[in-house]
């Protein structure tokens, strides 16, 4: 069994066809297909199923697939360490966020990275649970998330935190309030995101499937969520940062929490065994330039991060 081998069934998984995978790995199909064969018989098991269209691999090779993009990441890390990765800023960035939080740091965050030369970042929206599994994985190296029940699995960088809001619709009675007291709102009137990127752990509890109402928006896009507000009596909870980016007749429909105010902490997540330092500054020093800075952690304000 070689490194070569594992890198190679994991670009069949990626690409799910011999062909692209060879072009990929920069090789011919019939060494590809020879050196995944010998690897099946020295495992003595199938790690694709060739007759199906795309090819996916079979239970078996779904475990040898999860541990060997775990291998890959090992070595790359060895890698990284001896050529003094560690302070090193240049490289590849698997970068994962979620979809509440996205929409305020990547397109600024990118033209940071654009500034800095000799590093590339590929960036993925995902759900709070995929973006967990993915970093177990090793398929993502930075994760950017809220994640409150972190409880140690991974090293956390908190980034800044910010308050929720509550966006009223219009035609709802909390609009004529001043504020809104989040222990007695009225739930029945509450509209939802999808259980697995609500802020249900920002919030002490409340989940948004609490919501008796018999409609429940199942993306990530807070946009949306409020244009289902504005269409129908009701209210969301939104992030602070949402707030410049609202078109200046829906600022109106905003409404502060009394105290204390519900909010959430953001923060960066990687391995414990995850060594690019340098790449992490990166990513940091670019959530610096847009996070304003009464919002941002204080320790992140003082001290450059050490892994």
């Amino acid at each position: 069994m070689t490194l070569q081998q594992l890198e190679y069934i994991v670009a069949i998984d990626e690409h799910r066809h011999f062909v692209k995978a060879a072009e990929a790995c920069g090789i011919t199909q019939s060494t590809l297909s020879s050196m995944v064969h010998k690897l099946e018989d020295e495992l003595d098991l199938t790690i694709f199923d060739r007759n199906s269209h795309p090819i996916r691999p079979t239970l078996a090779g779904e475990q040898i697939l999860k541990q060997a993009r775990v291998v890959i990441f090992h070595s790359k890390q060895l890698e990284e360490m001896s050529k003094n990765e560690r302070k090193s800023i240049s490289g590849n960035i698997r970068l994962g966020i979620t979809p509440t939080v996205a929409p305020y740091i990547i397109p600024k965050l990118f033209r940071y990275i654009n500034t800095i030369p000799d590093i590339t970042i590929k960036a993925d929206e995902f759900y709070h649970d995929n973006l967990v599994q993915k970093l177990k994985n090793a398929e993502l190296d930075i994760v950017i998330m809220s994640y409150p029940g972190n409880n140690g699995t991974f090293l956390e960088i908190p980034l800044y935190r910010e308050k929720l809001w509550a966006y009223v619709s219009s035609n709802d009675p909390l609009f004529n309030e001043e504020s809104i007291d989040f222990n007695t709102m009225p739930r029945e009137r509450l509209w939802a995101l999808k259980n697995e990127i609500c802020f249900q752990r920002q919030l002490s509890g409340l989940c948004y499937m609490e919501s008796k109402r018999s409609s429940m928006y199942e993306s990530g896009n807070i946009t949306t969520l409020i244009r289902i507000a504005d269409e129908n009596e009701g209210f969301t909870i939104i992030p602070e940062l949402h707030i410049p980016i609202l078109k200046e007749n829906r600022k109106a429909n905003i409404r502060p929490f009394k105290e204390p105010c519900p909010e959430r902490v953001v923060s960066l997540f990687v391995r414990h065994d995850f060594v690019r330092e340098g790449l992490l500054n990166v990513i940091a020093d670019g959530i610096k330039t847009i996070i304003p800075q009464e919002m941002l952690d204080s320790r992140l304000l003082k001290y450059p991060i050490r892994l």
